[in-house]
Protein backbone atom coordinates (compact mmCIF):
# COMPACT_ATOMS: atom_id res chain seq x y z
CA UNK A 1 0.00 0.00 0.00
CA UNK A 2 1.54 3.34 -1.03
CA UNK A 3 -0.61 7.00 -0.65
CA UNK A 4 0.95 10.13 -0.69
CA UNK A 5 1.33 12.35 2.07
CA UNK A 6 -1.48 14.49 1.76
CA UNK A 7 -3.52 10.98 1.82
CA UNK A 8 -1.22 9.48 4.61
CA UNK A 9 -2.50 13.00 6.37
CA UNK A 10 -5.84 12.05 5.94
CA UNK A 11 -5.82 8.78 7.07
CA UNK A 12 -3.66 9.72 10.07
CA UNK A 13 -6.92 12.25 10.96
CA UNK A 14 -9.20 9.75 10.68
CA UNK A 15 -7.59 7.09 12.36
CA UNK A 16 -6.82 10.22 15.07
CA UNK A 17 -10.59 10.97 15.55
CA UNK A 18 -11.79 7.52 16.20
CA UNK A 19 -9.10 7.33 19.51
CA UNK A 20 -11.27 7.07 22.15
CA UNK A 21 -12.36 10.93 24.13
CA UNK A 22 -10.86 9.77 27.13
CA UNK A 23 -7.25 9.37 25.16
CA UNK A 24 -7.60 12.22 22.64
CA UNK A 25 -8.45 14.79 25.30
CA UNK A 26 -5.07 14.20 27.20
CA UNK A 27 -3.37 15.28 23.78
CA UNK A 28 -4.01 18.66 24.01
CA UNK A 29 0.12 19.18 24.66
CA UNK A 30 1.09 16.71 22.30
CA UNK A 31 2.24 17.19 18.68
CA UNK A 32 1.31 14.44 16.36
CA UNK A 33 3.59 14.74 13.42
CA UNK A 34 4.38 12.23 10.23
CA UNK A 35 8.09 11.15 9.32
CA UNK A 36 8.67 8.13 6.55
CA UNK A 37 10.81 6.28 8.19
CA UNK A 38 12.39 6.56 11.69
CA UNK A 39 15.91 8.34 11.76
CA UNK A 40 19.15 5.73 12.32
CA UNK A 41 19.46 7.49 15.89
CA UNK A 42 15.92 7.06 17.00
CA UNK A 43 16.11 3.70 16.03
CA UNK A 44 19.47 3.10 17.98
CA UNK A 45 18.14 5.09 20.64
CA UNK A 46 15.03 2.35 20.75
CA UNK A 47 17.21 -0.42 20.59
CA UNK A 48 15.61 -1.19 17.13
CA UNK A 49 17.65 -3.13 14.40
CA UNK A 50 18.10 -0.67 11.10
CA UNK A 51 15.88 -3.90 9.67
CA UNK A 52 13.14 -3.73 12.32
CA UNK A 53 10.32 -1.66 10.94
CA UNK A 54 9.30 0.93 14.11
CA UNK A 55 5.58 2.29 13.77
CA UNK A 56 5.38 5.07 15.72
CA UNK A 57 7.53 6.68 19.17
CA UNK A 58 6.97 8.87 21.67
CA UNK A 59 9.73 11.64 22.55
CA UNK A 60 8.97 13.33 25.74
CA UNK A 61 8.43 12.87 29.70
CA UNK A 62 5.48 11.02 30.48
CA UNK A 63 3.27 12.64 33.67
CA UNK A 64 4.78 10.11 35.96
CA UNK A 65 7.83 11.40 35.26
CA UNK A 66 7.00 14.86 36.00
CA UNK A 67 6.19 17.16 38.87
CA UNK A 68 4.94 20.75 40.15
CA UNK A 69 8.87 21.52 40.55
CA UNK A 70 10.09 19.78 37.01
CA UNK A 71 10.94 22.43 35.23
CA UNK A 72 8.60 23.21 31.68
CA UNK A 73 9.80 20.99 28.74
CA UNK A 74 12.26 22.89 26.16
CA UNK A 75 10.28 21.24 23.32
CA UNK A 76 6.67 19.90 22.92
CA UNK A 77 6.64 16.11 23.39
CA UNK A 78 5.59 14.43 20.09
CA UNK A 79 4.20 11.15 18.42
CA UNK A 80 6.28 10.50 15.61
CA UNK A 81 4.01 8.45 12.60
CA UNK A 82 6.25 5.97 10.51
CA UNK A 83 4.01 6.24 7.20
CA UNK A 84 6.51 3.81 5.03
CA UNK A 85 6.72 0.66 8.08
CA UNK A 86 2.94 1.10 8.51
CA UNK A 87 2.04 1.14 4.46
CA UNK A 88 4.30 -2.03 4.36
CA UNK A 89 2.40 -4.04 6.79
CA UNK A 90 -1.13 -2.92 5.42
CA UNK A 91 -3.16 -4.22 2.50
CA UNK A 92 -5.98 -1.79 2.80
CA UNK A 93 -7.04 1.50 3.61
CA UNK A 94 -9.15 0.54 6.29
CA UNK A 95 -6.36 -1.28 7.55
CA UNK A 96 -3.64 1.34 7.50
CA UNK A 97 -6.20 3.47 9.30
CA UNK A 98 -6.67 0.98 12.37
CA UNK A 99 -2.85 0.50 12.81
CA UNK A 100 -2.54 3.94 13.03
CA UNK A 101 -4.99 4.30 14.81
CA UNK A 102 -2.94 1.94 17.07
CA UNK A 103 -0.08 3.23 16.91
CA UNK A 104 -1.31 6.68 18.30
CA UNK A 105 -3.07 5.17 20.79
CA UNK A 106 0.39 2.97 22.09
CA UNK A 107 2.08 6.13 22.04
CA UNK A 108 -0.07 8.45 23.84
CA UNK A 109 -0.73 5.56 26.78
CA UNK A 110 3.31 5.57 27.05
CA UNK A 111 3.06 9.24 27.64
CA UNK A 112 -0.49 9.32 30.03
CA UNK A 113 1.11 6.34 31.67
CA UNK A 114 -2.30 4.16 31.14
CA UNK A 115 -1.65 0.51 31.50
CA UNK A 116 -1.29 -2.86 29.29
CA UNK A 117 -4.60 -4.09 30.42
CA UNK A 118 -6.38 -0.80 30.23
CA UNK A 119 -5.27 -0.45 26.77
CA UNK A 120 -7.25 -4.02 26.05
CA UNK A 121 -10.29 -2.97 27.96
CA UNK A 122 -10.38 -0.16 25.24
CA UNK A 123 -9.83 -2.53 22.07
CA UNK A 124 -6.02 -2.00 21.30
CA UNK A 125 -4.00 -4.99 23.43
Amino acid sequence: MKLNRKEFDRAVWRAYRRIPAEIRERMDNVVLTVKKRPSREMLKEMGYPPDEPLLGLYEGASLQERSFFSAPPLQPDTIYIFQEPLEEMCESLAELEREIEITVVHEVAHFLGISEERLEELGYG
